[in-house]
């Protein structure tokens, strides 16, 4: 058994079924079993607007245990007014019936279902109206007439026409029957040319027949022209205007044409046409890149005869023809203006010529880009892309013309010139800058003074622009407004951003000086408090000043500020005071006593903005004034301390003070074992060779010597200076002249590496800063004046006695004795003390120094010497290398 035969035989088994159980029925279909009839009265067709009257009828009546009822449908309505005449038939009324097509449905319902009893079609009309309008038509070449009428109204039922024409006598010569037509055509022969005959027409239908008015038939009033011929349709792309070139088989001396087009298969529309010469007739404002389809006839100039009818006599309209119209090339100049920049040193300047795109409704296609020409060039000197709207070219200073042209695929804009000169004249006055209520435009308006605009030597007027520039962005708005106009407005304005809003008056001359105006579209509040400053602040009154907000913080125009004081006191006090925005930016005023927290608000019409920071203050006291003279006092000391310290004899002399003040080892520069080259004999265990590059002498031994030959080695020298005490002082004296007068030897040990000092520059630099005991004589010239008492206390009188003083060397006084020195003189006049150095260097590197024998003087003011020593030492025992001979000098007293 193959797949076929199942489904043969499940088919036929829902076939069995349905002729059993009944047909299979979708669920909202109604089981039909014609058991019953409709009828309808007045008899179909009825006329329009009637009311019927429905029988419904069934064949039987129901039995009593069956619950049915019966309804009736119009159009799938049910019908509410009926009336049940007896078991079998309901009547139902049908009121003011106007659809010319309708239907109707009866129904039977059970409790579980419905059926259907009947259905009929209910089909309407109305009567012919008369014919009217009717005329006859034929051309001089024609062998046929047609006649024409209008019928009136729709019947909506089959409408024939009977066609009658008798001559004048009353003899038929046509009858001729036309169903549903509203036009005839006969021979032109059954008509004689110069008799006259009766037309008329009758229309009838199911509800009657309507005749026509008799119209008298002429051949000669029948003729019309020819109908004319489109040879060709010519576009020009510029403004779509297209040419229609005709012709006819008669003279068109004394015609008329007219021209009828549709699009897309649209109805007919006449349009108006302008004839250009014999035979060419141009038709106006069509649209771009759209399919046409033209028509025309043409007309006798004048009227037909029958003058109560005032008909032209025209021509059939002429075959169609079908053109596509070209995009449309731009016909207008751009709106341009431009921004001059600066002039270069080269004799050139930037210019930056703005535009507007042309207007959408002028060209088809898309722009393709445009071209910036200077003077009469034909070759562009800048090419700009299509998508912007400014371009920057340099241009010559001698150059006053530029223009600008807008290319697209149909061609391109007539250029339009961009005003560079200025023309020194004065423009017209801005008059009015109105924000407009909904806040998102300005409207602005101006007028030339007295009303007039410029006279003939001012130059016409060609158009004016308009600028609007925000502020402080810059960000510009500009039109072009046309020379009869007096007002614009400019729109896509932002709330609370200020515009600084400029008129220009361009002429023949050049560009008229602006008027400027700023405005803001909608004022809102500002959006920070000014910066407040306290200048003064007295018992019960303050001076402030405050800045100026920043434009974008503004928001609109300020009209006043509120300063409110606030007390820090247990009050908490405030108070306020509003000061209008045009006063100047500082004020007295009066507030309470103590401290104070100031703050300040700005206010536009819109209203009072934030608060701005908190500035406290409090009026100023006598302590104060004090603390300042104080602080001055401090300044001007550590000022004059500052310039003292910049003299370098000053400084040695407060170091010389400091190091005399201080401890003794303060002033000592400590030896540094590093550089012993005993230390370093000893740690090597050799004996020291003469090849040493150091300068240390070699060892010798160390011997002790009694008191007895401790002062002939070391004798002991009394100065007497006059009306003081004496004093025993060792005297030692160096080869180059310089006395030491020593009040107490200090212990000294051995330590050789000091002799070698005088041999390394950089450490016999610090040493000649550290141990320096007298300044040059420029020096001490230019500070003993000013400081030359500062050391009269200590040298002023003295006596010194070694005799029971033992002879101990100090490394400070040894090594001011070997150190080099170059030649110079020095003379210090302060204490009684004379002190002098010349050009004799140490030779460091012998084992011994032989040492002259000076001699020592006391002198008075007059150098007079009061007395002269001399003192010859010679080392016997012991090894003193770092003083070979002690020799004196002259001491001179120069101040008592």
């Amino acid at each position: 058994m193959n797949l076929h035969s199942t489904i043969w035989r499940f088919l036929i088994l829902l076939l069995s079924l349905s002729i059993k159980r009944g047909p299979l029925l979708p669920a909202d279909c109604l089981r039909f079993e014609g058991c019953g009839s409709l009828t309808v009265e007045p008899a179909l067709p009825f006329l329009l607007g009637s009311n019927l009257t429905v029988y419904c009828h069934i064949t039987k009546c129901p039995q009593r245990r069956e619950c049915s009822r019966i309804s009736l449908e119009l159009n799938y309505e049910t019908v509410d007014t009926w009336e049940k005449v007896n078991c079998t038939t309901v009547i139902f009324t049908l009121i003011d019936v106007r659809r010319p097509l309708s239907f109707v449905r009866c129904k039977r319902h059970y409790a579980q279902r419905s059926e259907i009893v009947g259905g009929l079609d209910l089909r309407g009309g109305l009567p012919p109206d008369k014919p009217a309008n009717i005329f006859c038509e034929t051309t001089r070449s024609s062998d046929f007439i047609n006649c024409l009428w209008e019928r009136g109204q729709e019947t909506h039922l089959p409408t024939t026409y009977n066609v009658s024409i008798k001559r004048a006598n009353g003899t038929q010569v046509l009858l001729d029957q036309i169903r549903g037509a509203e036009e005839i055509t006969m021979p032109r022969a059954m008509i004689g040319e110069n008799a006259e005959h009766q037309l008329i027409i009758t229309a009838y239908n199911h509800f009657g027949a309507s005749q026509s008015d008799p119209v008298t038939l002429c051949v000669e009033d029948m003729v019309i022209p020819e109908t004319p011929r489109i040879i060709e349709v010519k576009f020009e792309s510029i403004s779509i205007t297209a040419q229609l070139q005709w012709e006819t088989a008669e003279s068109s001396e004394h015609l008329r044409s007219y021209v009828r087009l549709s699009t897309d298969n649209s109805s007919w529309e006449a349009v108006e046409r302008t004839d250009v010469s014999k035979g060419l007739t141009q038709v106006d404002d069509l649209r771009p890149l759209t399919a046409y389809e033209f028509q025309m006839r043409t007309c006798y100039s004048g009227l037909t005869r029958n003058a109560a009818s005032e008909r032209l006599i025209c021509s059939k309209w002429s075959p169609s023809v079908r053109r596509r119209s070209p995009g449309k090339g731009p016909s207008q100049q751009l709106h341009v203006w431009r921004i001059l920049g600066s002039q270069k040193t080269n004799g050139s300047r930037m210019v930056t010529v703005l535009w507007k795109p042309p207007p959408p409704e002028d060209y088809s296609g898309e722009v393709q880009q445009y071209k910036i020409f200077i003077g009469s060039d034909q070759n562009p000197r800048e090419i700009c892309p299509a998508a912007s709207s400014q371009c920057s070219v340099q241009v010559p200073v001698n150059v006053q013309t530029l223009s600008v042209s807008a290319v697209t695929l149909y061609g391109s804009t007539p250029p339009a010139d961009v005003p560079l000169r200025h023309s020194d004249d004065c423009g017209p006055l801005l008059k009015v800058l109105a924000p407009s209520p909904n806040g998102s435009a300005v409207l602005v308006s101006w007028s030339w003074p007295g009303n007039k605009p410029w006279s003939p030597p001012g130059g016409e007027v060609l158009h004016y622009v308009l600028e609007c520039r925000s502020v402080p962005a810059a960000e510009l708005q500009w039109q072009q407004v046309a020379e009869d106009q007096n007002s614009t407005s400019f729109t896509g304005l932002t709330d609370g951003v200020r515009y600084n809003i400029s008129v220009y008056a361009v002429t023949t001359r050049g560009v008229s000086a602006p008027s400027s105006g700023l405005v803001y579209s909608k004022e809102k509040e500002p959006l920070s408090g000014p910066k407040v400053w306290v200048l003064a602040h007295e018992a019960g009154r303050i001076w402030i000043q405050w800045g100026e907000l920043p434009v974008d913080q503004q928001r609109g125009f300020i009209t006043n500020y509120t300063i409110y004081l606030q007390t820090l006191d247990s009050r908490n006090t405030e108070i306020s005071e509003t000061v209008p925005g045009s006063d100047p930016r500082q004020k007295w005023l009066d507030c309470p006593e103590g401290a104070l927290v100031l703050q300040m608000t700005a206010s536009t019409s819109a209203g009072e903005g934030p608060r701005g920071s908190r500035i406290p203050s409090q009026p100023a006291t006598a302590g104060v004034g004090l603390m300042v003279l104080i602080v001055f006092i401090i300044t001007f000391f550590i000022a004059l301390i500052a310039n003292l310290m910049c003299w370098s004899c000053v400084r040695a002399r407060i170091k010389q003070r400091c190091v005399s003040w201080g401890p003794a080892w303060f002033g000592e520069n400590l030896p540094k074992p590093g550089n012993s080259v005993a230390i370093r004999l000893l740690e090597d265990g050799s004996e020291p060779t003469f090849s040493s590059t150091y300068s240390d002498p070699p060892l010798s031994p160390i011997s002790l010597i009694s008191q007895e030959e401790r002062d002939d080695v070391y004798p002991t020298i009394h100065v007497e200076i006059s009306g003081q005490p004496t004093a025993e002082t060792p005297l030692l004296t160096s080869d180059s002249g310089t006395m030491l007068a020593v009040s107490q030897l200090e212990d000294v040990s051995y330590k050789p590496q000091i002799a070698m000092l005088a041999l390394q520059e950089e450490e016999g630099t610090e040493t000649d800063e550290e141990h320096m005991d007298v300044a040059t004589i420029e020096e001490e010239d230019g500070c003993s004046s000013m400081y030359g008492g500062l050391f009269e206390d200590f040298l002023s009188s003295v006596e010194v006695d070694f005799s029971d003083v033992p002879l101990r060397l100090t490394l400070r006084s040894v090594g001011g004795l070997l150190r080099p020195k170059t030649q110079e003189t020095t003379t210090v006049l302060n204490g009684g003390v004379l002190l002098g150095r010349s050009e004799n260097k140490v030779a460091a590197d012998s084992p011994s120094l032989d040492l002259q024998q000076d001699e020592i003087k006391m002198c008075d003011t007059a150098d007079r010497c009061l007395s002269q020593y001399t003192v010859e030492t010679t080392l016997t025992d012991g090894y003193f290398p770092q003083v070979a001979a002690v020799s004196s000098a002259p001491i001179c007293d120069t101040q008592r």
